[in-house]
């Protein structure tokens, strides 16, 4: 009899095995997203977590490292909502009888075509008075460790600046119906014109040391190209501003002499005035939606800026992951703001862990509120049926696809899940269609 209970416990363990979560998961995984074409020799890390339970439905190559592309946005998403408070300082700033003295604070959304409120703008047309800029406080470099040098016409990367002003891009615009081509905002900067006849778009292409421009013509009618300029530091904004202001702007960048009230010396003078820009949350929405490498860069050198009193994205990496972020499963190695970077590496189980704290801490609703859902942003064309149910962080490079965030169950279980392929050799389109029936099964069943 004894030992007919223990044959008994043991199929009945092993039937609970072959019914659990994680084999049923497992099993469809291999089939519908591990064996699919393309993927046969690719590098694939899931991790499906119930943080109520605290237990893994599922994990495969969940500590492996990966590069994550525009994943890496939630790391930078994490790192403003701790830091940046309900508004963004658009720039701080100190009155004389003769000049105002602006220390600007890395803001992107500063004359930024998307955001139709400028309160900075407003101060400065209403000082009538000298302006003067100082970049004491920037540290860094206009692009990014391992971005490709070659995509520096691209409008996805922009430089990064302390004063970005437009979005750091000239928008080009062609209209053929009155053969005229002109920029916004209006620059003085060198143009030249092409007429090659074998290109039929209009094209507008920077030099790669300087701002001058060469304009192709197209066949198209009202055609637009938004092409990143070269920043500077603060001299290409002062240029851009003069127009706006209506008289000049003086930056010590530029070369002319700046000079500074007493007790404006260091990176962070003390006793500066503040103007807030608009809320952090009309930033990081569109920054998550719309994967914005831009707003993401320069999100996190105003953390750098709020926290260490300078810009600088390898400083607030390394104290972030020595204090806030220091508990991570697996340490990252974190290069930039947006993920354009290859040298971005991750685990599966580092956003598990980062989702899961940002849903303790900021709350599960102001996350839903951030991050696009099915039917909308980077999500647009998946998980239309699941709207409201997933929130999540798309990130795609050539040869990568990446997905992490937040899925409530048809059985009202709220899971926190992570996907990372590299290397593969389909179609991106293809593969982010495999992840959604792995990501809708497991809606469905669990």
């Amino acid at each position: 009899m004894k030992q007919f209970f223990g044959v008994l416990l043991l199929f009945t363990g092993m039937a609970w095995q072959a019914c659990s979560p994680s084999h049923s998961i497992g099993q469809f995984a291999q089939k519908e997203l591990l064996q699919q074409p393309g993927l046969e020799s690719a590098q694939v890390g899931i991790s499906l977590y119930n943080p109520a339970k605290g237990t893994y439905l599922y994990n495969w190559q969940e500590s492996k490292y990966f590069v994550p592309a525009s994943n890496t946005k939630l790391f930078t998403l994490y790192a403003g909502l701790k830091y940046l408070g309900d508004s963004l300082v658009g720039i701080r700033y100190r009155q004389t009888d003769t000049a105002l003295f602006i220390v600007p604070a890395g803001d992107p959304t500063f004359l930024h075509p998307d955001f139709a409120s400028q309160p900075v703008m407003d101060l400065l047309k209403k000082a009538q008075k000298n302006i003067y800029l100082t970049d004491a406080n920037w540290r860094d470099r206009p692009l990014g460790r391992g971005w490709p040098w070659d995509d520096y016409n691209d409008d996805y990367m922009p430089e990064r600046s302390p004063l970005p002003v437009y979005g750091n891009m000239i928008r080009w615009v062609q209209d053929s119906a009155s053969a005229s081509f002109y920029s916004i905002p209006d620059v003085n900067w060198e143009v030249r014109f092409t007429t090659d006849t074998q290109k039929k778009a209009f094209v507008v292409q920077r030099e790669f040391n300087n701002n001058v421009f060469q304009i192709t013509e197209g066949e198209g009618k009202n055609e637009e190209r938004r092409v990143p300029f070269i920043t500077n530091g603060t001299a290409s904004a002062a240029i851009l501003l003069k127009d706006t202001v209506g008289r000049t702007v003086f930056t010590a960048s530029s070369g002319a002499p700046v000079p500074r009230p007493s007790g404006m010396t260091g990176s962070r003078p003390a006793g500066l005035s503040v103007v807030h820009s608009r809320p952090t949350d009309s930033l990081f929405r569109p920054m998550m939606h719309h994967s914005d490498n831009f707003f993401a860069e320069q999100t996190l050198l105003m953390v750098s800026n709020e926290r260490l009193g300078s810009m600088n994205d390898a400083r607030i990496i390394d104290t972030l992951l020595k204090n806030d972020l220091k508990g991570l499963p697996q340490k990252p190695i974190w290069v930039d703001g947006s993920g354009l970077s290859r040298n971005d590496l991750f685990t599966p189980l580092d956003f598990i862990w980062l989702l899961n704290k940002m849903k303790d801490e900021f709350g599960l609703a102001r996350m839903k509120g951030i991050l696009p859902t099915g039917g909308t942003g980077t999500l647009a064309s998946y998980y239309k049926k699941d709207s409201g149910a997933i929130f999540a962080k798309t990130g795609s490079l050539t040869g990568v696809v990446a997905l992490s965030g937040y899925l409530m169950t048809k059985k009202g279980h709220l899971l926190i899940f992570s996907v990372l392929i590299n290397n593969h050799t389909a179609g991106g389109t293809a593969i982010r269609k495999d992840i959604e029936k792995l990501i809708e099964m497991v809606r469905e069943k669990y």
